[in-house]
């Protein structure tokens, strides 16, 4: 592990980082294959993930594709009844307001993790058997801090559900790295999940931000929204390729926010940059 005082300069710098958040900020970021945080911020404390969740869908999704369950061009039926609220973000429903349509599993999963899209979540979260199946297999990863309970309509109806679906910034990072080892996936599975985060057009003003020009993220984002000046959640979590090839996984999440969106996005960039620095100049 880092040495105690390194691990304090890094906690009390991020502190003034995400202080502007008024809220509660978590933060693990670590290179791949390493044990040694290059920072951490409330590391072991529970975050609401809102669509960050997505990722592990996702993975869990193609773990069935890999078994044979299921086939990435097979037709997947979208009930009306599975069309999130106008008030989710679902491209898929603007596209096709009616329901009862289908498309390929590929486009699907997609939808979900790249687009962010609430319904095609909730599509994936049952041809995997449900939250409990979906978690089960993130928790045979060894990735035991990370709670997948209710769906993206669930979480629409109950502004408390969101809570139920947790994940520690040290469970996150923990995911991340599994990914990027190969754990869970195929080869082919795998490169797959990592491209839909790499395309994602969500959260340009999260992690990417202030990285340097060109820097390859593949990430995925969290957003609860905001009522009554309250934010519950603004998330992005990550894998940062460096300038020396190696891999930064990263997780911020920020949750009971009074701050205003755009500062909440501007503490994210700030901890990815410093967490960044961090890594491509390790302390000697």
């Amino acid at each position: 592990m880092a040495p105690l005082f390194f691990l304090l300069l890094f906690s009390g710098n991020f502190q003034n980082l995400a202080a502007p958040a008024h809220g509660r900020v978590g933060v693990l970021a670590q290179v791949s294959g390493s044990q040694s945080p290059v920072a951490a911020l409330d590391s072991a404390g529970h975050y609401p993930m809102q669509s960050v969740y997505k990722f592990p869908i996702g993975m869990a999704i193609l773990r069935d594709v890999d078994r044979g369950i299921l086939k990435l061009d097979q037709p997947v039926l979208v009930r009306k009844a599975e069309l999130v609220p106008l008030a989710l973000h679902s491209p898929i429903r603007d596209e096709h307001p009616a329901g009862d349509f289908t498309l390929p599993l590929r486009d699907v999963i997609r939808y979900a993790v790249s687009e962010s899209d609430g319904t095609a979540c909730d599509v994936l979260l049952r041809l995997a058997g449900g939250p409990a199946k979906v978690e089960a297999f993130i928790h045979s990863l060894g990735v035991t801090e990370i709670a997948i309970a209710t769906t993206e309509m669930t979480m629409s109806q109950d502004n408390t559900a969101q809570y139920r679906n947790w994940a520690t910034p040290r469970g996150m990072v923990q995911l991340l790295d599994a990914l990027q080892q190969g754990k869970g996936l195929s080869p082919v599975s795998r490169a797959l999940i990592l491209k839909f985060m790499t395309d994602t057009p969500t959260g340009p003003n999260r992690i990417k931000a202030l990285l340097p020009a060109g820097t390859v993220v593949a990430h995925k984002t969290g957003s609860s929204g905001t009522a009554n000046n309250f934010t519950a959640a603004l998330n992005d979590v990550g894998l940062i390729t460096l300038p020396d090839g190696r891999t930064l996984a990263l997780a911020v999440f920020v949750s009971d926010a009074t701050a205003e969106v755009p500062v909440l996005e501007s503490v994210i960039a700030k901890v990815a940059r410093a967490a960044f620095d961090a890594a491509a100049h390790p302390r000697n």
